[in-house]
């Protein structure tokens, strides 16, 4: 059976919700463990975070294609991010933690 448009209308604003709340979720979650690593203490331009995170992104990918390889795919999939531009900026009472 055909559905009218305006079923169809009404199930894409619902689904466009449930994606928002998830979104919003996933950004949340990704939040909190960004400021549990220091990200938020850290001074550094928006666009050199993207990039830090894209190349995140990139070898998470790497890893999860090479977990379906074996862990020859793994072992040589492990990139790093140039951190050179980062600065670190001394947050008040942490002095001297590790």
């Amino acid at each position: 059976m055909k559905k009218p448009p305006s079923k169809i209308r009404d199930e894409i604003a619902r689904l466009q919700e449930q994606l928002k709340a998830a979104e919003t979720r996933e950004a949340e979650r990704i939040g909190r463990i960004a400021l549990k690593a220091g990200l938020g203490e850290i001074v550094i331009d928006e666009s050199e975070l993207q990039s830090a995170f894209d190349e995140l992104a990139r070898r998470f990918r790497s890893l999860e294609v090479g977990s379906q390889e074996g862990s020859a795919g793994r072992a040589n999939s492990l990139g790093s991010v140039d951190t050179s531009t980062i600065k670190a900026v001394p947050v008040p009472g942490r002095a001297g933690e590790a």
